[in-house]
This record gives C-alpha cells, sequence and structure tokens, in this order.
C-alpha cells in the first residue's frame, strides 16, 4: 500500500483568479467571497509519480491522493467508493450501429450512486476542518449519500429536500440518522431555505459542485476511466483518454469534475487528448440547453416542471459557464430529452443490457440515442457514458417517516424565479420551532407521555421519549437534543448518575436540563444537583401551563444567545403550587454592566461561531454576530461595543469601508478593532489598516489561539 500524500500547493478562485493559499476549512475567496475555488497541485511531480501507472495501489478512489485535497490520511472516509467497472455496450453499440460505446457503472458505488464520490471527500474536509455539524439541500442522490458518509464520521446532517422527491430516498437518508426536512417547494428555494437555515444556526453549509471538495472528487472517475480504457484496448500508455463523456446533469457536479480531471492527465502529458462533453437535461428543466442553443454564455434560471426530480436544479449559474467554456475550447454538445423518452430509455436499458437504472440515469441514455441519431458524434469516436446510479429504495415498514414538512406560503411554481419566495420568513421560524428537539426521560410512562402532549400541543416541537436513564442517554448522544426533562428517581441509573454523565461529556454538557420529579430533595441531593440542571418542578405541584411556557422561555433564551450557557431560572408565578429550588451553590450571575460588549463582523457563520467561543474562554462577552457592513454599523453605534471583530470581507461592503466609518465618527472612533480574515493583504493594506488604528490583525486558519485570546483580553480589562 502506498503513503498517502496530498500534493496540492493553492487555490484559484475561479471568478477573480486570485491565488489563494489553501487551508481546511477554506469555503470562500478572501478577496471577493465567491464560493467557485479551483485547487492547483505540483503536476510535475505528480506525473513523474504517475507516468506508469497506478494500477497497483488502492482499490478506492483514494488511489489518486496526490490529487485530491485531503491533507491529513487519518481524517479520511472512506467505504470503498470509486473503482467502478467500464463495460462495452454491446447492444446499444449494434442498435446504433457504433462501435465503442462504454458505461461507466457507477450504481457499484456504496450507496449505489455517483455521488458517493462527492461524500467521500466532502466528508473527510468537513472531518478535517473539524465541523461536526453540516447542512445540505439535495434533490436526492447526494442526500443519501452524506448522510451515509455523515453516520459513519459522527457528523450531524441536515438535509434540505423538495416535497418531490420520492418518499423512498428520504426513507433511506433517514435510516442514516439524518435530519430529513421536506419543503414544499422548488428545489432551488429549498436550498435557500437550508442556506438560511445554516446560517441563522451557524452550522456548516455544503455548497457542492462550488466547493473544492466536490469538484475534485468527480475528478476521479477522469482518472479511472483513463486507466481503464487503456487496459481494455490495449494501448501503449497506462492512461487513455475518450473522445466524448457523456452525463446527465442537473448542476453539473459530474461533467465539471471529470472534465478538471481530463485536463489534469492532458496537462501533466499523460493522455493525448481531452474528451469532449455531452450534457444532457430534460426538457422541464434544461437552462443549460436553453443558453447553449442561444449561444449564450450564461444561463436564466427555470423553474423546473419535470417528474425527474434528481434533475431539478432550475439555477445552474456558474456552474454552466465552466461547462460552456469547455463546449467551446474542446467541442461538445447539449441536449434535452422528454420524460417519456428517458423512461423508455429506462426500461430499454433494462431489457437489453441488463442495467436497472434510476430514471435520471436513463435521462443519459436517451441522450445519446439522440446525440449519435443527429450525427454530432463521429463513427469512430470512443464514448463513455456515465451509468450514474441506482438507488435501492428502503421499504417503507422497516421504518417510519421522520421527516419535517416545511411549507411555504405562495410557493411558486411558474412565477419568474426572480422573484422572492412569499412566507419564506414565517417558514423559516416555523422550521425554527420543528427542528427543536426535547428527550424526555422517565420510567413512568403516563408522565412521560403527559410531559410530551403538553409540548407539542403548544409548538410543534420534536419530543422523544426514553424510558430508563440509559436509554436516555443513548438517546441524548445520538441526537444532541436542545433540551432534556428528566425525571430523577429511576432505577438502575437514577437521575443524579445520568446528569453527572452528561456533565462529562462535551458534547452534551451545555444541553439545559429540567428536572421533573417526585423526590424531595434533601441538602445533600440539592448539593449534587448544583450547576447541573435549569430548574427542578416536583410532580404534582406545579401548573403544566407554568411548565410549558417555562419550556418555551428557555427554548427561546437559548435560541436568541446562540448556545450560550447560561443558567434559567422558571418566571415568576402567583400560584403557590410551584416549587422552584435555586441551587445554593450557583455562583452569582455576572452584573449586566460588568459584561463586556463585542461586535463580530464576519459573514461565515463557522468562522463567527469559532471565533465567538475563543473569545469567551476567559469571561462572558456579551457578542453580537453580524453579517453585513451596514447592519454592523447601525448596532455599533447603537451599542457602542467595548471591541469589534472584523473580518475584511462581507457581502455589501469591505472590511475597510468599515473602518473608515467607524473613523470619521468621533463617537465610535476609540472603539478598538481587532481584523480576522482569510484576505491575502498587501503592503498597502497593512499600511492602510495600521493608519485606521487596527489593535492586531489575525489570519485565519493561522490563528495562535493563546495569543489571541491574551490580545482581546488587554484590551478590555
Amino acid at each position: 500500500m502506498k503513503t498517502y500524500k496530498s500534493y496540492l500547493t493553492f487555490v484559484n478562485c475561479l471568478e477573480c483568479n486570485q491565488r489563494i493559499d489553501f487551508y481546511p476549512g477554506l469555503y470562500g475567496c478572501p478577496h471577493c467571497g465567491s464560493p467557485w475555488l479551483d485547487a492547483q497541485y505540483d503536476y510535475e511531480t505528480v506525473a513523474k509519480l504517475w507516468q506508469n501507472g497506478v494500477d497497483q495501489r488502492l482499490t478506492s478512489l483514494w488511489k489518486y491522493s496526490e490529487l485530491l485535497p485531503i491533507q491529513n490520511a487519518e481524517k479520511i472516509v472512506s467505504m470503498g467508493e470509486g473503482q467502478s467497472p467500464l463495460v462495452r455496450a454491446e447492444k446499444i453499440q449494434r442498435r446504433l450501429k457504433h462501435p465503442n460505446i462504454f458505461l461507466k457503472d457507477e450504481r457499484q458505488s456504496p450507496t449505489s450512486s455517483f455521488k458517493d464520490r462527492q461524500a467521500a471527500v466532502a466528508v473527510s474536509a468537513m472531518k478535517e476542518a473539524g465541523i461536526r455539524e453540516c447542512v445540505l439541500a439535495s434533490t436526492g442522490n447526494a442526500a443519501v449519500a452524506y448522510a451515509s458518509y455523515c453516520a459513519r464520521a459522527s457528523i450531524k446532517l441536515w438535509i434540505f429536500l423538495t416535497s418531490l422527491v420520492p418518499a423512498a430516498k428520504m426513507r433511506e437518508a433517514a435510516l442514516y440518522g439524518a435530519e430529513v426536512i421536506k419543503v414544499t417547494g422548488t428545489y432551488d428555494q429549498a436550498k435557500k431555505i437550508a442556506s438560511d437555515f445554516a446560517s441563522r444556526k451557524g452550522i456548516h453549509f455544503d455548497k457542492g459542485a462550488k466547493a473544492i471538495p466536490g469538484k475534485e472528487s468527480m475528478k476521479t472517475i477522469a482518472f479511472e476511466i483513463a486507466e481503464e480504457l487503456a487496459i481494455q484496448q490495449g494501448g501503449n500508455l497506462p492512461w487513455q483518454a475518450p473522445d466524448w463523456f457523456i452525463q446527465a446533469v442537473s448542476g453539473g457536479i459530474g461533467p465539471i469534475g471529470a472534465l478538471k480531471g481530463f485536463e489534469e492527465l492532458y496537462n501533466m502529458g499523460l493522455t493525448d487528448r481531452i474528451p469532449k462533453i455531452g450534457v444532457v437535461q430534460v426538457h422541464g428543466c434544461s437552462p443549460m440547453v436553453q443558453a447553449f442553443v442561444a449561444g449564450e454564455p450564461t444561463a436564466k434560471p427555470v423553474i423546473p416542471e419535470t417528474r425527474i426530480t434528481v434533475l431539478s436544479t432550475g439555477a445552474p449559474g456558474f456552474g454552466y459557464e465552466i461547462l460552456y467554456k469547455a463546449n467551446q475550447t474542446y467541442g461538445g454538445y447539449m441536449l434535452s430529452v422528454s420524460d417519456d423518452e428517458a423512461f423508455d430509455s429506462m426500461r430499454h436499458l433494462a431489457r437489453t443490457e441488463g442495467y436497472s437504472v434510476e430514471p435520471a440515469t436513463a435521462v443519459a441514455f436517451a441522450g445519446l440515442d439522440k446525440i449519435i441519431q443527429q450525427g454530432v458524434v463521429d463513427p469512430n469516436e470512443l464514448v463513455i457514458v456515465n451509468c450514474s446510479g441506482h438507488t435501492f429504495p428502503v421499504e417503507k415498514h422497516i421504518m417510519e417517516e421522520d421527516v419535517l414538512d416545511v411549507r411555504i406560503s405562495g410557493a411558486q411554481t411558474k412565477a419568474d424565479p426572480g422573484v422572492p419566495i412569499d412566507g419564506l420568513g414565517e417558514a423559516l421560524k416555523r422550521l425554527d420551532e420543528q427542528v427543536t428537539t426535547i428527550v424526555v426521560v422517565d420510567d413512568n410512562a403516563m408522565d412521560r407521555r403527559l410531559v410530551r402532549r403538553l409540548l407539542q400541543a403548544k409548538k410543534p416541537y420534536r419530543v422523544f421519549e426514553a424510558e430508563s436513564a440509559m436509554e436516555g442517554l443513548q438517546m441524548i448522544r445520538e441526537r444532541l437534543p436542545d433540551l432534556i426533562v428528566s425525571d430523577l428517581n429511576m432505577p438502575g441509573m437514577d437521575g443524579f448518575a445520568l446528569l453527572e454523565e452528561l456533565k462529562k461529556d462535551p458534547q452534551t454538557a451545555h444541553i439545559p436540563v429540567i428536572v421533573v420529579s417526585a423526590k424531595d430533595l434533601t441538602i445533600e441531593d440539592k448539593n449534587r444537583l448544583a450547576g447541573q440542571t435549569s430548574s427542578i418542578w416536583l410532580k404534582g405541584a406545579f401548573s403544566t401551563k407554568d411548565l410549558v411556557e417555562h419550556v418555551v422561555g428557555t427554548l427561546s433564551h437559548i435560541e436568541q444567545s446562540q448556545d450560550d450557557e447560561k443558567t434559567v431560572v422558571p418566571a415568576s408565578s402567583t400560584k403557590p403550587t410551584i416549587k422552584v429550588d435555586k441551587v445554593p451553590s450557583e455562583p452569582e450571575p455576572v452584573a449586566d454592566s460588568a459584561v463586556k460588549r463585542v461586535v463580530l463582523i464576519d459573514d461565515n457563520p463557522n468562522d463567527a461561531r469559532l471565533i465567538s467561543r475563543l473569545l469567551q474562554t476567559k469571561y462572558p462577552l456579551d457578542i453580537k454576530q453580524v453579517q453585513f457592513g451596514r447592519d454592523a454599523l447601525a448596532i455599533i453605534r447603537q451599542e457602542k461595543p467595548h471591541l469589534i471583530v472584523l473580518d475584511l470581507v462581507i457581502p455589501d461592503m469591505s472590511g475597510f469601508d468599515v473602518l473608515t466609518e467607524l473613523r470619521n465618527d468621533e463617537t465610535l472612533d476609540s472603539i478598538p478593532v481587532v481584523v480576522v480574515t482569510s484576505k491575502d493583504l498587501s503592503d498597502e493594506e497593512k499600511e492602510l489598516l495600521a493608519a485606521n488604528q487596527v489593535f492586531s490583525m489575525w489570519q485565519k486558519g493561522k490563528i495562535d489561539r493563546q495569543k489571541l485570546v491574551a490580545d482581546v483580553e488587554a484590551q478590555l480589562t
């Protein structure tokens, strides 16, 4: 087995052409903010390593590690993905009278689609970057693949799917433990809601083809084809590129990645050509084809009208521009087929070649028929069709469907896709409530169910019941709920031991616990509960309405505080039936006047969350996280914070402009500013920061955490 090594050297932004130093967790250009990044490698060295082939290596896509973006082999999450068969389609060749047609059979992947490649590299990249939670919008196959790999990597996954995605795919994703949210609307609307949800919750949002891992993963299809063709065709070289690579396309990640792989082989001198790319879409969702036919370099969004939901991306964006440029450079073609043509092709492929494929894959084969019959492909050209997937459904009786349903009032089906989504704010508000999770731990089934029914009658929370502390502990570790309601008297492990186990685990230590128990607490009991509960309620001695209101208030407080760990005491009540015991050893709360106020300006929620936690390691800070410069300036003028932490690349205005406005306002001029950015600074920019009295400047990915905290502490004391 070879020693794993990546030869990644730097990253280019595909939109502003800036060169960027790579680090795990780089998901956007620090100069222009674009997510369209392209990894570059030491191709000269890799060419020497690959010139005689790599056939004696691992039987997975990781055999091509030199040209993959994962730098730490210990972070790789793999299930043997890649190395799918390349099979000659003999009956299709005879029917179309074309001698060289091959199928790249991606149905053999762990979850039966080519999206396993993307999931393997993307999830490995998340693990390398320390990401523990992810949001994904998908049309189906990526959802199942990411759910599988995230389960293996212990990364919590939120999947947003449209209501048109078959229930079998939703059940399969849920089977892996993913949180599945069904959105009644188009895929592009679901993606918008997913992005906003991730931003509000401070969770990593996977950007698919735009991000480095997605595109780099799909290069391995090209590498495998070039290896397998050389073997099957008996060539002298260990690499051989085809003349055509054809695939059904939604957002375009497959052909975009394969194109880059073929370009790399050619530029390293390992092949003699770069294949033409054949893009096939369905009539009801063909923005790329429409733009191609019109000769336009950009594609206009469309509202999908197709039963083949896996291909229902209506706004391909920059992905089309990449494929259009390749078409103008190397040749190629784009065409569309009807849903019925795809279904006919699906049946024909099964009955002739013996390949059962999903409708999205059949679109590629229906396109193959047309592209050859129209004479676009020369008779002597070698053609590869990506047989991209065959998803086996999860039988309904295996598991109950645990899917959240988010409906958008006024969701469009025919209107201009550029019009804002009506009811999006309300949909997100409902979603916040629906994804709020509570675990109730009580060995008394009637008490347990009563608490669940009371809470769900008030809000659409997800409430899970555990009948013992051991079952509750396992459930809490798996689901990481927002709140726990627990009894104290339980057989085996009691509630006291449960609390102690929760506090030992960093992943569960912060989760607030409300104790609802019939036990009369002794002084010793109260000491054991010190600092471990939010409140204590005695069964039979409180108003159910007050308990419910307290739970809702506690959860609202958590949301507003963005996961700050604070002790919550129930609101006072005039009713004498409530007994609330405040633990005597609790520390006195910090006075509001003593809490230092910080405004953190950063549009990357993952970076903002990390910086917030770093700054709060010494003492509590009131940190307001803001994504836009204009909003931040308004808050700064209102709050007069003690410190400002500023990224330089934010959506609506540059960090330099923010600094200028601060220094031009005499009421804000004295507030110290710490810059934390991934932007590579020129000497002129460094001088500009110094002129604007920036207290200190830190480069993302290279932060000395202790020094940053010490600097901030010195400024605030």
